[in-house]
């Protein structure tokens, strides 16, 4: 905006510039404010689920407060409808338009009503109205009913009268707005994952949704037991107390496998009890060694979960994935620091069990001594390594001014390592980045398959394929520590051809091998470049360009522009001009992120991706291929 224009806009500044929207438009058009993305339901994070996930917990909290035994629950994917039927104490009558209809109304403001709930916001079940193309709320006390229906938020008719024949509850049914989270389709995975969470935190609730039933005996033991793909170690600790459930093994995948949760939420993001636990974990089993033992081994290979509930817990969003209360209540109620409760907790009942059960803590020290002997043997070759030829990847790497561990600087976010294949594609990203933040790492030739290897197979000088992965642990900085990690984003960019997926299926193995973290934290991606150019020559000789993703784009821009449009196919990231290619690593860059959810088999994605079902594989690399790659490009080696 020119000088002139913002003069413009103060001079013409008056009262009629001052809007008042109600609670429901204001929800429709700043719905990022309350429920993070919208999406389209392809990603678990998205709308559709949050909006599902906000009535359901509704109606678990009314178990939690020992109302109701059971939810019923239909989705009509054909519709879109979801509606969520619970047996608790129902919403009072003369409050339910309010409580669904008004900001900041809820019974969850007080913990006398909801001790110890996950939404205490006022504001899941409005957001659900408000976004929702209908949205119809009846409630069941005592004999009577009221209820409600609503349209984008708006009250269209409400009523009460006598039902003497319903149990007491609540009902919602809703069909999320088409027009706010556009072309949505509901993933059954992610909503399967998400109740059976509810299960594995709700001992003794069942759950029926469609025609299926979700209902758990053991917690948290039977939801570590249904998701190991292996056999663990030692038969998984399993302990409870006050607000606090822990469950603990080990199997052989690298890294730490740790789910979490309050108040029933699945914390995935971590926060303050998960910080709190992995420390307690730790020392507690120290102390019951009387060895100083490295946390970073007590830990390696860990699978756990813990669970947690607390008054009026403190989320870092209304997604409630991040938890940032410091202690487990107010502390005006006389409340203590999480990491004292956690750690006190376990000091005291792992501590009793592992006394109790010294076949439990044998295997356990045999594990944490053979974590112990690894690391100090790569430890070993990396420090021999360093000695003689220090950082060795200078090289590979067309490095960037910013790192991620410059926390202090704006932008470290945005700092970022493209994996690119062979010096023409590096050459062209190298040209097209901003080399603030972007930096590039070039292979060459495919690197080593890791499935089933050891760490020090990366460290044989003598394979180039191992080589390759070695330099790029040196620029990655990880060797040593994950959190040594020098670049926020770590992108994938090969070619949209078979060779392009072979190398980026040896690198999401290589990652999902040995630094399973990476995915977990949210590191990894893959760069989406264009397949083809289509373009038409102007009057004045310029031209209007359009770049397409896929067959269904080039097809529009076509239309668009007109049958005598150029179409030029893209056939690899060197044939790309790098002025061109500075518009896809740019402010319009499309990144599809690698994700690891909790309950993903490492053994299982490994075995199909690099195991021995070749034909298998090779039949998903071919149905996975980018649009319009030849047929005769379809071998695999």
């Amino acid at each position: 905006m020119s000088k002139e224009d913002v003069k413009k806009r103060e001079e013409n500044y008056s009262a009629e510039d001052i809007q008042h929207l109600e609670w429901a438009d204001h929800l429709r058009k700043r719905p990022g404010m309350y429920l993070g993305k919208l999406g389209d339901g392809s990603e678990p994070d998205d709308g559709i689920y949050i909006l599902f996930k906000e009535i359901v917990d509704n109606a678990v909290d009314e178990f939690n407060m020992g109302h109701g035994k059971s939810v019923d629950i239909t989705l009509d994917e054909a519709t879109g409808e979801v509606c969520v039927r619970d047996y608790g104490r129902g919403i009072p009558l003369e409050k339910l338009v309010v409580s669904v209809g008004e900001m900041n109304t809820s019974g969850k403001y007080g913990s006398s009503a909801y001790g110890k709930s996950v939404g205490l916001n006022g504001v899941g079940a409005k957001a659900v109205n408000a976004t929702s193309k209908t949205f119809y709320a009846q409630s069941w006390r005592d004999g009577k009913t009221a209820y409600a229906y609503f349209e984008e938020g708006k009250l269209k008719h409400t009523a009460e009268e006598d039902a003497p024949a319903q149990k007491n509850g609540t009902l919602i049914r809703y069909t999320a707005d088409p027009t706010l989270y556009e072309n949505y389709k509901y993933n059954l995975s992610y909503i399967d994952t998400m109740l059976r969470n509810y299960a594995y935190l709700n001992t003794g609730l069942t759950i029926h949704f469609n025609k299926s039933t979700y209902h758990s005996k053991n917690g948290l033991l039977d939801l570590i037991t249904d998701n190991m793909s292996e056999q663990p170690l030692y038969s998984p600790i399993h302990i409870k107390g006050t607000d606090i459930e822990v469950v603990i093994t080990h199997g052989t995948e690298t890294g730490e496998n740790i789910y979490s949760f309050v108040n029933g939420q699945n914390t995935y993001h971590g926060g303050t009890h998960l910080t709190a636990f992995k420390e307690a974990v730790a020392k507690t089993i120290k102390d019951f060694f009387q060895k100083d033992y490295d946390p970073k081994d007590v830990r390696e290979s860990i699978v756990a979960a813990i669970a947690i509930r607390i008054a009026e817990p403190g989320f870092a969003n209304q997604t409630k994935t991040y938890l940032n209360s410091k202690l487990t209540n107010t502390a005006d109620k006389g409340g203590i620091a999480i990491r004292t409760f956690i750690g006190n907790f376990l000091a005291s009942e792992l501590d009793n069990y592992l006394h109790k059960n010294p076949n439990v803590a044998e295997k356990l020290q045999k594990k944490i001594i053979a974590n112990e002997k690894e690391r100090k043997e790569i430890s070993a070759i990396i420090k021999k390594k360093r000695n003689k030829k220090g950082m060795i990847f200078n090289d590979k790497i067309r490095d960037c001014k910013v790192h991620y561990t410059d926390k202090k600087n704006p932008l470290a976010e945005e700092s970022t390592i493209f994996i690119t294949e062979g010096n023409s594609a590096s050459g062209t990203v190298s040209q097209a980045r901003n080399a603030d933040y972007q930096a590039v790492f070039s292979l060459r030739g495919k690197p080593l398959n890791t499935y089933g290897k050891s760490k020090k197979v990366l460290y044989y000088d003598k394979d180039k394929s191992s080589k390759e992965l070695n330099m790029l642990l040196d620029a990655l900085d990880i060797e040593e520590d994950i959190d040594n990690l020098r670049y926020n984003r770590i992108v994938i960019a090969t070619d949209a051809d078979v060779d392009g997926m072979h190398i980026r299926m040896l690198m999401l193995t290589f990652f999902l091998q040995f630094y399973p973290e990476i995915i977990r934290r949210g590191h990894l991606y893959i760069l989406q470049t264009p397949l083809f150019r289509v373009r038409k020559k102007k009057k004045d000789n310029s031209f209007d360009v359009r770049y397409c993703y896929t067959d269904s784009e080039k097809e529009k821009a076509i239309k668009e522009l007109g049958e005598k449009s150029e179409i030029t196919r893209f056939k690899g990231l060197g044939e790309i001009s790098h002025e061109e290619f500075g518009n896809f690593i740019g402010e319009q860059m499309r990144l599809d992120t690698v994700k690891l959810d909790q309950d993903d088999s490492i053994h299982d994605l490994l075995e199909f991706y690099m195991g021995k079902n070749t034909f298998s594989r090779q039949l998903f690399i071919m149905q996975n291929l980018r649009e319009e790659v030849a047929l005769a490009e379809r071998t695999f080696d």
